[in-house]
């Protein structure tokens, strides 16, 4: 009998961290079998004993009566999940002789849930496993097949696909024997993904295809405000087909995310397309932020390095969107419950859309708006005016006309404004030194990139004193304003930048 020493891991919010087994067995004098597991483990882990018995000897190895003391270390962090069936069985294997005393069981992470039989079952967060793997100086990392390809994914670091029991122990017997899983990545990868809907699809409103340019040019929130059938769901869709397409590191933070709550699709190892989330106007501030006793990602993170479409803002509850301004404004946010405290990323381009009104005909040109003005006003002032403020254009989509509607004439693709919008963004990318849009950028930045001459400050001088903007408007304005410029290939700010990004805000009608 010895003491057997496995490395594995532990979930905790978006991330993977180091877990330690440890396992000591004796024979009892009396013929029966107990195994205690210590180190803060939840039920789940408990009832692993039972899972992990049945396993051993299911798999063709012989138990007997022992007395097994588990102890997951480090003692202070809660165990959840059944993530360690795999490492307890081998350490308990290894302390029976079963599983040669070799020395290199420590140059790997091994993690995984185990039927009765002994077959592996596929687990939450493979990805951030392997991040871990990778990060403590591993060799490679054990875990069960299902999950090889996605975490293959992660450069750096042997993946090797268990499917039974049996599998790991061979493994350590002969690891040469054994092929490490390789992810198939490339940059084609992630290019030519159709798009939801093509800008030349549209119909009209070309004022507003020209700010949605401008916000997947520069990673700018938006407010679409119009009567229903205007055309405001099908232009947030068509923002996807603009935006540059992922990036490795940015497709693998996208996916560790979707790995962590489940929602990775069963046999797609990695994201490859930016995502689109668009929660329902009943979700909760918990579905929308993340939350729960152990806190899970919400839409808010599910939408990273993507879009975030938020239809009939109105109709969300007041407390679902003051929860937004957290993460519009700092691009993370921070949950904390008595078992700490959990930062999830939300660098997301926010698209909302709403009705001018309750019945949605304020403003139509051809139709009349049944509701009274104070039935409008209730209605807008569900939105607060610290979210308002957020956002940094505010665009009013018109009903369309039926030439508009019927034109046979189409403009352009979503592949030409597409390269205009890399190339604003390959601007950015110089010149901050590191890949930043330009709606990231703090106080400083401005100051020191977005110089203004005096007809510029003339117009923000216009705007605050007699508009009223607040020093956070003035701010998303400048951004806009030096996205315009990115676009155009100019050198600097000018005047007629900042009237667009103004005209965009349209700051003057929300006096």
């Amino acid at each position: 009998m010895a003491l057997s020493l496995f490395d594995s891991a532990s979930l905790t919010g978006l991330d993977a961290v180091s877990v330690t087994i440890e396992v000591d067995v004796t024979r009892p004098e009396e013929p029966k079998s107990t195994v205690i597991i210590v180190g803060l483990p939840d039920a789940a882990v408990r009832e692993s004993r039972d899972r992990v018995l049945s396993a051993v000897k299911n798999s063709g190895y012989r138990i007997n009566s022992i007395y097994a003391v588990i102890n997951l270390a480090p003692g202070d962090l809660r165990k959840e999940g059944p993530l360690y069936d795999l490492p307890i069985a081998l350490g308990l294997l290894r302390s029976l002789g079963s599983l040669s005393p070799v020395e290199n069981v420590q140059d790997y992470l091994v993690i995984g849930e185990m039927s009765l039989s002994g077959e592996m079952r596929p687990l939450q967060g493979a990805l951030a496993i392997a991040m871990l793997a990778r990060n403590l100086g591993k060799k490679g990392v054990l875990l069960p097949a299902q999950n090889a390809k996605e975490a293959a994914a992660v450069p750096g670091i042997k993946v090797f696909a268990i499917r039974h029991l049996s599998e790991a122990v061979d493994f350590f017997h002969n690891p040469t024997a054994y092929v490490e899983t390789k992810a198939e990545i490339s940059e084609a990868l992630f290019k030519n993904a159709p798009a939801l809907i093509d800008f030349a699809d549209i119909k009209g409103q070309a004022h507003v295809k020209r700010a949605m340019e401008i916000a997947a040019a520069g990673g700018h929130n938006v407010l679409l405000s119009g009567p229903p059938g205007s055309g405001k769901t099908m232009l947030a869709k068509a923002l996807i087909g603009i935006i540059p397409e992922l990036s490795l590191e940015e497709a693998l933070e996208a996916t560790k995310i979707h790995s962590i709550a489940g929602l990775l699709q069963e046999g797609k190892s990695l994201i490859t397309q930016r995502p689109f989330r668009s929660p329902h106007h009943t979700v909760s501030y918990a579905g929308l932020i993340g939350g729960g006793a152990i806190p899970r990602p919400g839409e808010v993170s599910l939408a990273h390095n993507g879009i975030l479409f938020l239809d009939e803002l109105p109709e969300f509850s007041r407390l679902v969107l003051e929860v937004l301004r957290q993460p519009l404004e700092d691009r993370k946010v921070t949950i904390s419950r008595a078992k700490g405290s959990f930062t999830f990323p939300t660098n997301f381009i926010c698209i909302a859309a709403m009705n001018p009104c309750p019945c949605g005909n304020l403003g139509h040109p051809r139709k009349i708006c049944s509701d009274s003005f104070l039935q409008v006003e209730r209605y807008k002032s569900k939105i607060s005016g610290p979210l308002l403020d957020r956002i940094d254009m505010h665009i009013e989509v018109p009903a369309l006309d039926y030439g508009s509607i019927m034109t046979a004439h189409e403009g352009e693709s979503s592949k030409v404004v597409r390269e205009r919008v890399c190339l604003a963004r390959e601007r950015q990318k110089l010149r901050y030194g590191k890949v930043q849009t330009n709606a990231e950028m703090s106080s400083r930045e401005i100051s020191e990139y977005i110089p203004l001459d005096k007809a510029c400050h003339d117009l923000l001088r216009h705007a605050v004193d007699v508009w009223g903007a607040s020093a956070r408007t003035c701010s998303r304005m400048l951004k806009v304003a030096l996205t315009i410029s990115d676009l155009e290939g100019a050198t600097a700010v000018n005047e007629g930048h900042l009237l667009e990004a103004i005209n965009f805000r349209n700051i003057e009608q929300q006096k």
